[in-house]
């Protein structure tokens, strides 16, 4: 008799440049592996910082593969529709892994709703951003389940990288399959900026865990209350 085969989860990262996305990746793979898990990762890198995206693609079992099962055959990259976890950095990469058809009804998206804006958004004569409320809409819509917060404030506020606050908020939704506590063994393992990552990793998860009304204040500048910035660039200039 043929055992069944598992449906694996599929996990797409989308970040940018020098956010730390291939640690991120890393710490996934190590916590399956340390589950037993079988796993598979690959990316697909960009150039660094704002001109170009960064994405990772993994795909695990959600339990052991039982003895004399065959052994199981990932995809070297995410398919439309078939995205189980999504996570991204920043609002408009989000935006972006929507328009591709990555979120769907199956889809738990993750991401932060900060922007770093594009070289075209900024080169504009006028105001040139994206509507982040279309953005942050889309990703709601479209999204079986939908976590969306303002991960640069969190970054900033616990003095680490984005990457631990984007661990910290997959690992809060409950779609991992493991505890909190061997995403926190795994990053004191690796042994860099290890309390900072822990710091921002567990606020990210306290975030998500923990009811809207009950979640305390961050201090920043959310991207849904940004400035004017053409008049207010207009009037810094004025003579």
């Amino acid at each position: 008799m043929t055992a069944s085969v598992q449906e694996p989860c599929c996990i797409l990262v989308a970040a940018l440049g020098g956010e730390g996305g291939g640690v991120l990746a890393d710490w996934i793979v190590e916590c399956a592996v340390r589950s037993g898990l079988p796993v598979q990762a690959t990316s697909v890198p960009g150039v660094a910082q704002r001109t170009g995206a960064t994405s990772y693609y993994i795909e695990l079992l959600r339990a052991p593969v039982p003895a004399g099962a065959p052994a199981p055959v990932f995809a070297l990259s995410p398919v439309p529709g078939q995205v189980d976890v999504l996570v991204a950095s920043e609002l408009l990469e989000a935006a972006r892994m929507v328009e591709r058809g990555f979120v769907n009804a199956r889809t738990t998206l993750v991401a932060s709703t900060h922007r770093v804006y594009t070289t075209l958004e900024k080169m504009h004569m006028a105001d040139g951003r994206q509507d982040t409320d279309r953005l942050s809409l889309a990703a709601r819509t479209l999204a079986g389940r939908a976590c969306l917060m303002d991960m640069d404030a969190l970054t900033r506020q616990h003095g680490t990288v984005v990457s631990a606050v984007m661990f910290g908020a997959m690992a809060g939704t409950g779609v991992l399959p493991w505890p909190r506590d061997l995403c926190e063994a795994v990053i004191r393992d690796s042994g860099r900026g290890v309390e900072a990552s822990l710091a921002g990793f567990g606020a990210a998860f306290d975030a998500v865990a923990t009811p809207a009304e009950e979640r305390p204040p961050v201090a920043a500048v959310s991207a849904g209350t940004l400035p004017d910035w053409p008049e207010a660039l207009r009037d810094a200039w004025a003579p």
